[in-house]
């Protein structure tokens, strides 16, 4: 049985990971006949949004506390994350992916990755591991592999396909459910909510991306 590890950002796609994203990631896993470890840096949030009215609230909130609710309590500190016990790591999408992970929604191709994603991701990378990202986490996959030439797409944003490519890595144009495979880096990635109109579409991404990640294994 093949093992994924699954990262995420929190709980929410405008501060945290994308619900759905990382359900239907889970899902598509679990379906696809692997196993699941779900992970998450522990950190506090870059800020904590009131989904209901879209606006900052005065909270604090931790990374993997918060991620904890999406794992139902089956989850690990990112530092124990070791990409030997894997055969390929998934980071769904969320705003959380580009303001708890890194600060690329404030400071875009110079912003900075929090020290253990960036492990985990060129960990990941150098050990042979399939890599999946999802709607705006690509982005993080760019900053951290585009030295290395990596492929990657978000859909078809014109600013941020910019922004990937400033950072040495080549964006790919893709629709909502489709998935760019790059099989030189073993790196799969799909825009989901980035052009999905519904769950369904997110759901058929990442089945793709999963049975894509499966191939490079």
């Amino acid at each position: 049985m093949k093992k994924f590890a699954v990262i995420l950002s929190g709980c929410g796609r405008a501060d945290g990971s994308e619900i759905h994203e990382a359900t239907c990631a889970l899902l598509a896993i679990d379906k696809a006949g692997c196993s699941y470890q779900c992970f998450a840096p522990d950190i506090m949030q870059a800020a904590v949004i009131n989904l209901l009215t879209e606006r900052p609230v005065d909270e604090k909130r931790n990374v993997l506390v918060e991620s904890a609710r999406i794992a139902r309590g089956n989850i690990k500190d990112l530092k124990y994350f070791n990409p030997a016990d894997f055969d390929a790591v998934v980071f769904p999408g969320g705003f959380g992916a580009v303001t708890n992970w890194c600060n690329f929604a404030t400071k875009g191709v110079d912003c900075h990755v929090e020290p253990e994603i960036r492990r985990a991701v060129w960990d990941s990378y150098k050990q042979g591991l399939a890599i999946g990202a999802m709607c705006i986490a690509p982005v993080l996959i760019a900053k951290v592999l585009g030295s290395e030439g990596v492929h990657v797409t978000i859909g078809n944003d014109t600013a941020t396909a910019a922004a990937i490519e400033q950072m040495g890595a080549v964006h790919e144009k893709r629709g909502a459910n489709g998935v760019f495979i790059d099989g030189k880096h073993r790196v799969a990635t799909t825009p989901a909510y980035m052009l999905a109109a519904s769950i369904k579409e997110v759901a058929e991404g990442a089945e793709n991306m999963v049975a894509g990640l499966l191939k490079m294994i």
